[in-house]
């Protein structure tokens, strides 16, 4: 499927993949940053998410759809920036498509084999319970409280919500789109065989989860260990987007336009 978009500026192609509970205007705040910093700034909407409804019955291949809609913008080579869910789909793309991918800023991330730590679990039961029992708006408080930082702004935190909430009232329309299967399980050592460079990142406040798939990931893929976003938790980008704009477009000068990877 072509995915929804918002566009940003012209230069450099930079994709930017939301987090789960989230949509696409969580990069509302970046797109213009980015836009005078002169890339062109792509925010998608993953299937199942925002405006990208997924009709009953359909299996998703997030990644392949990124790719598509990439194709029907005429975008070739770019640099993918994923927080959480949008950081596994930027493995997906690459580990699929790795001519294509000149770099990758991934923030948020975990791997689904690892256990969760007490703190994550008690996330999950909350918003879990929340939702068997009905209530979406106890469901968005317990998820707002569990992915941004307790002092995160209001209008961070209200913005949080709106997505939240849009995200569970799509999965009451909608439920839950079955998923393909994940090229990352295909071959274990898919990331190790990567040479895309990559930058790994974790708000300083996120749960230790994302500290230690943080690290695990930057060996697998051989980044310089895992950058630390000040101020923020899982949410990071949409938490500190002017700090987020300053380390991407860091890393997207560093990172050669035209590289051949193996």
């Amino acid at each position: 499927m072509l995915l929804p978009c918002d566009e940003a500026g012209h230069g450099r192609p930079v994709v930017l993949l939301h987090a789960r509970p989230t949509d696409r205007t969580m990069w509302r705040a970046h797109l213009p940053l980015l836009a005078e910093a002169g890339v062109r700034a792509i925010a998608l909407d993953l299937p199942g998410h925002g405006a990208a409804s997924v009709g009953d019955g359909r299996v998703v291949a997030p990644w392949a759809d990124v790719l598509a809609t990439l194709d029907h913008l005429g975008v070739d080579r770019f640099v993918l920036a994923g927080n959480s869910l949008g950081a596994l789909v930027a493995l997906q793309v690459a580990v699929t498509a790795p001519d294509r991918v000149a770099g990758m800023v991934l923030v948020g991330y975990r791997p689904h084999d690892q256990p969760p730590s007490p703190h994550l679990q008690r996330a999950w039961d909350s918003e879990s319970a929340a939702w068997e029992a009905g209530d979406i708006k106890a469901a968005v408080r317990a998820g707002v409280d569990a992915w941004t930082a307790a002092d995160a702004p209001a209008g961070v935190r209200a913005h949080a919500a709106r997505m939240l909430r849009d995200q569970l009232r799509s999965r009451l329309a909608h439920g839950e789109p079955a998923q393909a299967t994940d090229p990352l399980g295909e071959d274990p050592a898919a990331l190790r065989t990567l040479l895309i460079p990559a930058l790994v990142g974790v708000g300083e406040h996120d749960m230790p989860d994302f500290f230690q798939g943080g690290e695990h990931l930057a060996g697998e893929l051989g980044a310089e260990g895992v950058v630390t976003l000040p101020g923020a938790g899982h949410l990071a980008p949409l938490e500190q987007p002017a700090a987020f704009c300053a380390l991407l477009l860091d890393f997207v000068h560093r990172v050669p336009e035209h590289t051949t990877p193996h």
